[in-house]
């Protein structure tokens, strides 16, 4: 009897050990398309007995996906061998191949994290260690046929197709992976998926690619920019803005000499009506960085807000001199060289003043013909009827120009 009973729990055991897959894995495994199986992990996923099985249907997913992919990408490689020997090309559908992508590094993603974790017996014998290698090369026809979305005016599709090859490039998934063949342009889709981002108020999302885009010294400082925009245009309350303010000291602090946190951190105390500290930081900045082009004229203009013509142009002069290619600046050295003449008794000293705002106008003009920077127009006028008189060919011509 006790033989008996022992044969009967060894039995037991023997199954145990033995069990098939459960019925929610055959029920993904039978399935035919992407889309069946994907209805079944979502139906079934929590049922599942283990992470192994779990790793297995998501590992489902991903043959599916690739499926997809395979079916094009060999009509790309028959197109390329036909246009070898002058045969005909046979269309391919685009979308089913960027989107069979994206479904593959979804798929292969979670599969990797339940095939890393451990199984029963505790240990981590991952199967589908060789998904990454498999789909990390396809993912240049998601920059191609994001930008030909692009042309088609799709903002849907190059979000998605952009942000996937960027959402990858940062797995972990895929660290091993070489990643230099990338490198030229991997910002830049970066850059752009961030842009469209933003554009479909995916705040987060662009956030997280501006923060890629920056690790491209050609594409760090738009992405900066960018970056700024996002965190500015989620402030609702005061509060909100002095906690974006300690944002951008902790910014300014790693990185100084970038001016787009300068200008950020000057704009900041500005609509939060700090002047003093908005003073003490520009000074202290200019102790520093003398030729600040942002602090110079961040200087200048609090002059002007001010009324202080003369302190203005003191300090527009400067930035002119650190940027000599920014209409906006050249425009308001001109105004406020303009206001000091007009309110000057001395006759060579107004003439002297007139004659050099003529000249910063001027050189706004040049800068920016069609004054989409500047409205340089009519100071520019004001400025030449003062100096030469309302009947003078060049008052005339600057009075067109108006």
């Amino acid at each position: 009897m006790k033989k008996m009973l022992m044969m009967a729990m060894m039995l037991v055991a023997g199954a145990t050990a033995f069990a098939g897959d459960s019925e929610g894995l055959k029920a993904i495994m039978k399935a035919k398309t992407y889309a069946e199986a994907t209805e079944l992990v979502k139906a079934n996923l929590s049922s599942l007995a283990d992470n192994a099985e779990k790793a297995k249907a998501y590992n489902k997913l991903f043959e599916l996906a690739m499926h997809k992919v395979s079916e094009q990408t060999g009509i790309i490689t028959e197109n390329q061998l036909a246009a070898q020997m002058g045969g005909k090309v046979k269309p391919y559908d685009t979308l089913a191949l960027a989107d069979g992508i994206c479904e593959a590094l979804d798929a292969a993603s979670e599969c990797d994290k339940y095939d890393k974790q451990p199984n029963a017996k505790g240990k981590v014998a991952p199967k589908f260690a060789k998904n990454p290698e498999r789909i990390w090369p396809l993912r240049s026809h998601l920059v191609n046929i994001g930008q030909e979305e692009a042309r088609k005016g799709n903002g849907k599709a190059v979000l998605k197709y952009w942000g996937a090859f960027t959402d990858s490039s940062a797995d972990p998934l895929f660290a091993a992976m070489d990643k230099n063949p990338e490198k030229e342009y991997a910002g830049q889709v970066a850059f752009f998926a961030g842009r469209y981002a933003y554009d479909a108020k995916e705040m987060e999302r662009a956030n997280r690619y501006f923060e890629i885009a920056k690790q491209d010294p050609n594409q760090k400082s738009d992405a900066v920019t960018f970056q700024l925009i996002v965190l500015r245009s989620q402030l609702k309350t005061r509060q909100d803005s002095l906690n974006y303010v300690d944002k951008l000291k902790a910014m300014y602090a790693a990185e100084p000499e970038n001016e787009v946190f300068v200008d950020g951190l000057n704009g900041m105390f500005e609509g939060l009506k700090m002047k003093d500290e908005q003073a003490k930081f520009l000074d202290q900045h200019l102790a520093k960085y003398p030729n600040s082009f942002s602090a110079l004229a961040n200087k200048g203009l609090m002059a002007v807000n001010a009324n202080d013509a003369e302190e203005g142009a003191k300090w527009l002069r400067k930035a002119s001199t650190a940027k000599p290619d920014n209409a906006v600046v050249f425009t308001y050295l001109g105004a406020c060289l303009s206001v000091q003449a007009a309110n000057c008794e001395d006759v060579a000293k107004r003439k002297q003043l007139y004659e050099e705002a003529i000249g910063a106008f001027d050189k706004a003009k040049e800068l920016d013909p069609n004054k989409q920077m500047a409205n340089w127009g009519y100071n520019r006028y004001q400025a030449y009827y003062a100096l030469y008189g309302e009947n003078d060919p060049r008052t005339k011509s600057a009075e067109a120009d108006k």
